[in-house]
């Protein structure tokens, strides 16, 4: 029997999505995976997340990867970067670069072998460009962070379905389908009750702050089997040499 599974906010931990697939989910090509989007800053290996991924799609897996807002994030750095003109030779960091490091980005650039945004080579940023913003399905929506259900239309905010942290859920705008998300780190005990208890919430949070590894009831990657409501965890400790940043 196929599983539909989601997997929420990765953050360049490409170890331990491995393990995640290869020891707890074990997917076939009948089996659909939905990756929520943040594949990459803060841990060690971006680009192995993103590998990972167009190799399961290369290898016709029935892949769906949604896009974040470090996504986005890295895209506009990448083109600011790219028309961004120099100085007798020497090119400025960029507002969106700046802002960028910040949150993740000098770590991606690292995994890339990149000084700055524009040496990540294109194919990855067209990739990060052709990603889907939600997916509806039959009992619910994935999306990377939620909706504007202050529109008559939640869908046609693009930027809250990857910034939003705070909203109150209209469930008649959305045919009273329950939204699946990321980008909002819980704790496991939190994770568990929305799962346990899916039919009381609208929402179900499964970003465990895979990045948070010195912080009780976090720094684990979750994976959540929709077919039987019930989730898995990998841990990030597996990460090799990831600093927890």
């Amino acid at each position: 029997m196929s599983k539909t599974w989601v997997i929420p906010d990765i953050h360049g931990c490409a170890n331990t999505l491995q393990t995640l697939l290869d020891i707890q989910i074990k997917p076939n090509k009948n089996d659909h995976l939905i990756f929520v989007g943040d594949y990459i800053d803060r841990g060690p290996d971006s680009k192995g997340v993103i590998d990972t991924i167009m190799d399961l799609q290369k290898r016709e897996y029935n892949i769906t990867p949604l896009i974040g807002n470090h996504e986005d994030y890295c895209i506009k750095a990448w083109e600011e970067d790219m028309t961004k003109k120099s100085f007798l030779g020497i090119r400025s960091k960029g507002k969106t670069r700046k802002d960028w490091e910040r949150y993740g980005g000098k770590q991606t650039m690292e995994s890339f072998n990149a000084e700055r945004p524009r040496d990540i080579p294109k194919k990855y940023i067209e990739w990060m460009k052709g990603l889907q913003y939600y997916i509806e399905l039959e009992k619910f929506i994935v999306v990377h962070a939620g909706l504007n259900f202050k529109l008559d239309d939640p869908f046609e905010d693009k930027r809250a379905m990857i910034w939003a942290r705070d909203y109150e859920i209209d469930p008649e705008k959305i045919n009273h389908r329950r939204i699946i998300h990321g980008h909002l780190p819980v704790n496991l005990e939190f994770i568990d009750m929305v799962v346990n208890n899916h039919s009381s919430y609208w929402f179900i949070d499964i970003d465990n702050g895979v990045y948070f590894t010195r912080k009780a009831g976090y720094g684990n990657l979750v994976a959540l089997n929709l077919d039987a409501m019930e989730y898995t965890i990998q841990s990030v400790m597996d990460e090799v040499n990831y600093k927890g940043v």
